[in-house]
């Protein structure tokens, strides 16, 4: 009996605060934040799109949909990972990111790889 196809991705974020770029004084905040997306499931799956929800400190939000990351549109087969760097400016010293990708399985399956909510921090602004 052949293997259930399972479709799953696994997201870990590791965000950094860019101090070099940032200026508080004029409520310019800057992160980057790596990413890597590994095939977790047993079936080839390619990253179509992403969708962001970055959310300040003050509840302003700001919503980011796109094909791909950074250019890429990368075919994960199980077991590969893809990582990147991207970023994001706010206009408070804390805030957090979540979203999703959406993925297209090799046999034309469309799934969601969710991304879990971060937290974005300038240092020694949380405890």
């Amino acid at each position: 009996m052949a293997e259930a196809k399972k479709y799953e991705m696994a997201v870990v974020v590791t965000p950094h605060y860019i101090a070099e770029q940032s200026d508080p004084a004029i409520n310019r905040h800057v992160f980057s934040y790596s990413v890597t997306i590994s095939n977790t499931g047993n079936v080839p799956a390619q990253l179509i799109s992403r969708h962001w929800i970055i959310t300040d400190a003050e509840g302003h939000v700001q919503e980011v949909r796109g094909l791909g990351v950074v250019g890429h549109q990368p075919l994960l087969a199980p077991g590969q990972s893809f990582e990147y760097t991207s970023g994001c400016q706010l206009a408070t010293p804390v805030g957090t990111m979540k979203g999703c990708y959406q993925m297209t399985a090799e046999d034309g399956v469309q799934f969601e790889a969710p991304i879990a909510e971060f937290v974005l921090s300038m240092p020694r602004v949380l405890h």
